[in-house]
C-alpha cells in the first residue's frame, strides 16, 4: 500500500468492535453507501456498480445540488468532456457547458445507469458494526436486500475482498450483464433534458458482509438504518462558507451564494471577493441593472480569473460602471450599507444586497465523527491516495474532500476518477 495522505500514523482498527453478538435490525442492506449525489459521488456509484456491487447514493438536497446552486447563467471553466462521468458523452453546441447543460447531463447519466439516488435523505452518521452482530432486515422493508430476512454477520474482512462474479449486478447494472458494466439493455439516450425511457433492472441484493450502519433521515422525517459493507463520503465543496466574521453577516439581505442579478435590479449591491465567483456575480449584477461595488482585500482582481472574463471586469472597473475598493475589507454590515476599511479610512458604502463570494470549505463532519484523523495544517483526511481509502478500513473519500482546506486542488475533472480507485480496491485490486 502506498504512503497514507493526511496525518501520519498508518491504518486504524475499526472502533466499537465487540465480541458479543448483537441482533441488529436494519431497513435495508447495500454493498456501498455513497454520501453525496454530486458528480464525484455519482461517478463513484457508477464505478462500484460496474464492479458488481450494489450502491445507494444519499444526498440531503437534490441531485448534483452543488451544480444546482451555481449562478443561473454560469458557464463552466472546463470543457464538457472534462466534467463527463461514466463514459457517457457530454455534447454541447458551445465551447463551454452551461449550468443548465450540466444539470440536464447529470440527470440523464443518473437515469441511464438507473442509479439508486435518495434525494433529500440526509445521512446523520455512520458507525461500524460489532464483528459478531447479526444483521436482519426489518419485516416490511421495501428496499432491495431482503424482506424480513437474515442478511449476515457484521465485521467481515477489512480489505477489499474479491468479487464472486458478474451475476450479482450492482446499482444500475442488469444481472448477467457483461462484466457487470452498463445500463439496462432497453435504454434510450436522448438529447439532454428529454425523457429517458428505460426498463430498470431489479435491484440486485447486496452481496458483501456488512461492516457499517448508516443512519439517515428522509424528507418526511423518517429515520432509517442501512447496513453497508463500505462507505464513500463525497459531500462536495459547498460545506461551510468562508465567513468574514463581522457584525451583520447573518442579516437576511446577505448571502454567501449568488443566483442571478434580477433580485438586485436598480439597487446598490456590494460583492466581496476578487476570484471567479465574485467577478461573475459583479458582472451579472451590472448587466441586470444593479449599482455594483466590488470590495477585495488584495490590490487587484485575482490573476486566476477566467481569461475571457478578465477584460470585461477590468474594463467595467476602469470606466466606473462597476465601482471597486481594492486593498479594502468590509468590517461591518448594516441594513442599508456596509462599512469598508480602505487605505484612506472607513467608508460607508450603500448596500441593499450583499454577496460574500469568499469560497467554501468542504464539510468533513461525518469523517471526523467516524474517527478519521484530519491533518491540522492542510485539513486533508488521512487516506491512501492510491485507493482513496481512509485509515478506517472500508471508509473512502471522493471529490474535493481529498483537498482539505485548499478546495481549489480538486474539481469535477480530477475528482471524477476517485470512484475508479475505490472500485478497484473493493474488487481486490482488479481492473474494473
Amino acid at each position: 500500500m502506498s504512503e497514507l495522505s493526511g496525518r501520519p500514523g498508518g491504518r486504524r482498527e475499526v472502533p466499537g468492535a465487540s465480541a458479543q453478538e448483537v441482533d441488529q435490525q436494519v431497513d435495508e442492506q447495500v454493498d456501498v453507501a455513497v454520501i453525496g449525489a454530486g458528480p464525484c459521488g455519482l461517478a463513484a456509484a457508477i464505478a462500484v456498480g460496474r464492479a458488481g456491487l450494489r450502491a445507494v447514493v444519499y444526498d440531503r438536497a437534490c441531485l448534483v445540488s452543488g451544480v444546482h446552486g451555481y449562478p443561473t447563467y454560469m458557464n463552466f471553466f472546463s470543457t464538457a468532456e472534462r466534467i463527463s462521468i461514466g463514459g457517457v458523452p457530454f455534447a454541447v453546441a458551445t465551447e463551454k457547458p452551461t449550468r443548465r447543460d450540466a444539470l440536464a447531463y447529470y440527470r440523464t447519466v443518473a437515469r441511464y445507469f438507473a442509479l439508486d439516488v435518495r434525494q433529500y435523505e440526509a445521512v446523520e452518521s455512520f458507525a461500524p458494526l460489532p464483528p459478531d452482530a447479526m444483521v436482519r432486515v426489518r419485516e416490511g422493508a421495501d428496499r432491495a436486500g431482503g424482506l424480513g430476512t437474515e442478511v449476515g454477520r457484521g465485521g467481515g474482512d477489512l480489505g477489499g475482498g474479491e468479487l464472486s462474479g458478474t451475476e450479482r449486478g450492482g446499482a444500475g447494472v442488469p444481472r448477467g450483464a457483461d462484466a457487470g458494466v452498463g445500463p439496462p439493455p432497453t435504454s434510450n439516450l436522448p438529447d439532454y433534458g428529454g425523457d429517458l425511457t428505460i426498463t430498470p433492472p431489479p435491484r440486485a441484493p447486496a452481496s458483501r458482509t456488512p461492516r457499517f450502519l448508516v443512519h439517515s433521515t428522509t424528507r418526511t422525517g423518517q429515520a432509517r438504518i442501512t447496513a453497508a459493507h463500505a462507505i464513500v463520503v463525497a459531500t462536495g465543496y459547498f460545506g461551510s462558507p468562508n465567513r468574514l466574521n463581522v457584525p451583520g453577516e447573518d442579516l437576511p439581505h446577505v448571502s454567501h451564494r449568488f443566483g442571478d442579478g434580477h433580485e438586485s435590479w436598480d439597487l446598490p449591491a456590494v460583492v466581496v471577493g476578487g476570484g471567479n465567483s465574485a467577478v461573475d456575480a459583479a458582472l451579472e449584477l451590472y448587466r441586470a441593472g444593479a449599482r455594483v461595488t466590488l470590495v477585495h482585500f488584495r490590490e487587484a482582481i485575482d490573476p486566476n480569473v477566467k481569461p475571457w472574463v478578465m477584460p470585461d471586469i477590468t474594463g467595467r472597473i476602469r470606466d466606473g460602471t462597476i465601482a471597486a475598493r481594492f486593498s479594502s475589507q468590509v468590517v461591518a454590515i448594516d441594513v442599508d450599507h456596509v462599512v469598508v476599511r480602505t487605505p484612506a479610512g472607513d467608508e460607508r458604502v450603500p448596500a441593499d444586497r450583499v454577496y460574500l463570494m469568499l469560497g467554501y470549505q468542504p464539510n468533513a463532519a461525518l469523517l471526523r465523527a467516524a474517527g478519521v484523523p484530519m491533518d491540522e495544517v492542510t485539513g486533508i483526511p488521512a487516506h491512501d491516495p492510491a485507493t482513496m481509502e481512509s485509515v478506517i478500513p472500508g471508509v473512502f473519500i471522493a471529490g474535493v474532500l481529498a483537498s482539505g482546506f485548499d478546495a481549489n486542488k480538486t474539481f469535477i475533472e480530477n475528482g471524477r476518477h476517485h470512484g475508479d480507485l475505490i472500485a478497484r480496491r473493493l474488487a481486490g485490486g482488479a481492473t474494473v
